[in-house]
């Protein structure tokens, strides 16, 4: 099974603060344990949306606006993201609460959803 730790963003994400040397630390050891177990796919950061667009589509499937970054609303706008496959929403669940703050200020929000597999 999938599923997807989907890191939001902050506004010290947003500014580019990077979390500290110990964070990095602790978030390097989760990302090692991920790997050990053999359930880590993917582990990748993004970056501010200072850096990004946003394309908006009408109802005949066509770009109606495409607006620069940064963006509002901080906390729906994703940071980061982890990728595992694990056998049960219980072993995702138990790899989720052992997951770091990521933002390490006190504004660390983390979505665990699973992804549809056709």
């Amino acid at each position: 099974m999938l599923f997807m730790l989907i890191v939001k963003a902050s506004k010290n994400s947003e500014k580019e603060n990077l979390p500290s040397e110990a964070l990095m630390e602790a978030m390097r050891k989760y990302n090692e344990e991920l790997v050990e177990a053999g359930i880590r796919i993917m582990a990748k950061g993004l970056h501010p949306t200072s850096n990004a667009l946003r394309l908006y589509y009408d109802a005949k499937n066509k770009i109606s606006d495409i607006v620069e970054g940064p963006f509002e609303n901080v906390d729906e706008i994703v940071t980061g993201f982890i990728l595992i496959d694990v056998k049960s929403r219980e072993e995702a669940i138990y790899w989720a609460k052992k997951m770091p703050d990521p933002q390490g200020y006190g504004e660390g929000q983390v979505e665990l959803r699973q992804i549809y597999e056709f």
